[in-house]
């Protein structure tokens, strides 16, 4: 199914509140609004504060509400808002752009690779602005967080261009890590050397938790500058050979893939 046709059927199936069960817990009013896929928490924040939002006929103004959804009615400049149907997209980020829905400096975003008529959408985790390759986008946030949780050890896989030449010795010591300020340790999951030139190499990078700039800091404390650095895979969905700024729909059998190997890596840890 294409992006195109799978907005026509979600806006289909739109049109009824979120449902839950009577177990249902609360949860804040910005997280509510974001939960049916409205836009980001903070945004939702804003419009709170703005005095744009009520909830069950109410002016409300603390994005801290509490809300149950599936009972309670939000409103947003008059209109009711309802659940959007989940939107599971894969994007093979180019480099340059950025991870984000603005940017102060004006530069291209990975929204800008979207077609219209699209929910929002969150990023499922972030690439920099050098770095390329996979990146998950849903507005299912609850998925998404589950992605990147650091409990969930759900793998991610890196290709890495150095300026060195890499060696056995290199990937296990970036598997050993190395201390960092205030404990723990700065490592990767795997690494092996794909393939050397005269003066650059390429690894294969396997991360297991998400840290800022991770793979990056780890060559750094080596004195080791990263040239490129594209994501190949999450957990069992790979890059495979979606263009470079394309996107995709996930597939059902994609996400159920990732579902299984999300549970699998919890219960391992």
């Amino acid at each position: 199914m294409s992006i195109r046709e799978h907005s026509r059927s979600a806006k289909k199936r739109a049109g009824v509140l979120a449902r839950s069960g009577p177990q249902q817990k609360q949860v804040g009013l910005a997280r509510a609004i974001s939960k049916l896929g409205y836009c980001s928490r903070s945004k939702a924040a804003e419009l709170i504060r703005a005095g744009r939002v009520r909830l069950n006929g109410g002016l409300r103004r603390d994005p801290e509400t509490p809300v149950h959804l599936g009972k309670d009615r939000i409103e947003l400049d008059g209109g009711t808002l309802r659940a959007a149907d989940k939107v599971y997209l894969v994007l093979n980020k180019p480099r340059g752009i950025v991870t984000t829905a603005e940017d102060e400096k004006g530069r291209d975003t990975v929204y800008t690779l979207l077609p219209e008529n699209l929910p929002w959408l969150a990023p499922v985790g972030r690439l920099d602005k050098a770095s390329e390759g996979l990146l998950l986008m849903t507005n299912d946030s609850e998925w998404g967080a589950r992605i990147t949780a650091p409990k969930t050890h759900l793998e991610k896989v890196y290709h890495v261009q150095i300026a060195a030449l890499a060696n056995e010795g290199l990937a296990q010591d970036l598997e050993k890590g190395s201390a960092v300020t205030g404990g723990g340790v700065l490592r990767v999951k795997r690494a092996r050397v794909l393939r050397c030139g005269d003066k650059n190499s390429w690894m294969e990078v396997t991360l297991d938790e998400g840290q800022n700039r991770q793979i990056r800091r780890i060559f750094e404390r080596r004195s080791i500058e990263v040239l490129r650095l594209i994501r190949v895979a999450v957990g069992p969905l790979a890059l495979q050979d979606l263009q470079k700024g394309a996107v995709r729909v996930l597939t059902p059998a994609e996400k159920a893939s990732l579902n299984r190997a999300m549970e699998r890596s919890s219960q391992e840890s």
